[in-house]
């Protein structure tokens, strides 16, 4: 059986165990989306404490697809140089730095979570307009988007492969496409929130033909050697919404365009939905897209005990599995994990003694 702590190869890179931090917002950047030392910190603590791959948070390939103005980017080449010092030391402490490329369109321009006020981000704040599917917003108080056109919708595409190339001068090694959480993309592949009547709408092809198009670009700047891994909502959570059977369908498709694996993470496209959170609660998910598809997965969603870890990858129920806010909590819970699990596990050598 393959073991949590195995290597797992993804084209020419190969993880060095089966534990990856999963990208979470930091909304800590400098101005105009630079990484700062927050983020050096941050990312790097996770691969000194063990994890194979270390996954940025959402970095937006535009200005526009911001989820707030405190999120980091990497548009220009200022991005670049600052992203350098942070990808050399995940890399140097024996972690794979990857990017989460995103855009955040109608959840775009609105407040961090701990600002005293909520919703959208005003011009005179530092805000502007988003975009999405259509002109409707995600809810009452979040700034009402622009649909995009066809040329616009071309224009992402185009800042999705940018940003993928600027990623690897930054000095990631793998490429994660951030089509979940009611983001951009994800608001294209759901029936929630894509109402268009042209050939990005309609049925499910027409819906997912944007997140298609984004992979098949960012594959194609990167080569045949570099990871390129999608992060997706496996479902709704809601009737008439997207479907795990949906999913099923989109891994096979993102395989074909370049995908090496599908993060199978859940909800986001529609508010107040009743999701059944429990430890684990999201790996039949990645499971069903796996067995049914037979594309790597990656599984996450309240994963905080090495046992339960350790079967998802025995059990084949999954490739990967992602920790999020267990890993805020302990930076160095993989180290933890193989000492419950009794894997040899070696240490920095300024470490070692701890261990």
């Amino acid at each position: 059986m393959t073991g949590l702590f195995s290597p797992l190869t993804l084209r020419g890179a190969t993880l060095r165990n089966r534990i990856a931090m999963a990208p979470m917002c930091q909304y800590s950047a400098g101005p105009d989306g630079l990484p700062t030392e927050w983020h050096r910190v941050h990312l790097g603590s996770r691969a000194l404490g063990g994890v194979g791959l270390v996954i940025s948070e959402a970095t937006a390939v535009v200005p526009e697809g911001r989820i707030s103005p405190r999120d980091t980017g990497l548009w220009s080449d200022a991005h670049v140089e600052a992203w350098r010092p942070v990808t050399a030391f995940v890399a140097e402490a024996g972690a794979l730095p990857a990017v989460q490329l995103a855009h955040a369109g109608f959840k775009a321009s609105t407040y961090w979570p701990w600002s005293p006020v909520a919703g959208g981000v005003p011009d005179d704040e530092g805000g502007w307009t988003p975009v999405g599917p259509g002109d409707e917003p995600f809810l009452p108080t979040f700034r009402t988007p622009k649909a995009l056109d066809l040329a616009e919708i071309d224009r992402v595409v185009e800042a999705f492969a940018v940003a993928a190339s600027r990623a690897l001068a930054a000095g990631f090694r793998a490429v994660e496409v951030h089509a979940a959480h009611g983001y951009l993309l994800h608001e294209f592949l759901s029936p929630l929130t894509n109402h268009r009547t042209d050939g990005y709408g309609g049925d499910r092809a027409g819906r997912s033909r944007l997140a298609l198009e984004v992979t098949r670009a960012v594959r194609a700047v990167v080569g045949d050697d570099v990871p390129v891994l999608v992060r997706i909502s496996a479902t709704d959570w809601v009737p008439d919404g997207w479907t795990p059977a949906d999913s099923v369908a989109l891994a096979r498709e993102l395989a074909a365009a370049g995908a090496d694996l599908v993060d199978c993470s859940s909800g986001g496209a529609a508010p107040n939905v009743e999701v059944p959170a429990k430890p684990g609660y999201q790996v039949p998910l990645a499971a069903e897209v796996r067995r049914k598809t037979g594309v790597p997965t990656g599984a996450v969603g309240l994963i905080t005990e090495p046992e339960h870890a350790a079967a998802i990858v025995a059990d084949g129920e999954a490739d990967l599995v992602l920790l999020g806010r267990e890993l805020l909590r302990d930076p160095y819970w993989p180290r933890r994990a193989a000492a419950e699990l009794g894997v040899a596990l070696d240490a920095p050598a300024q470490y070692r003694r701890a261990w």
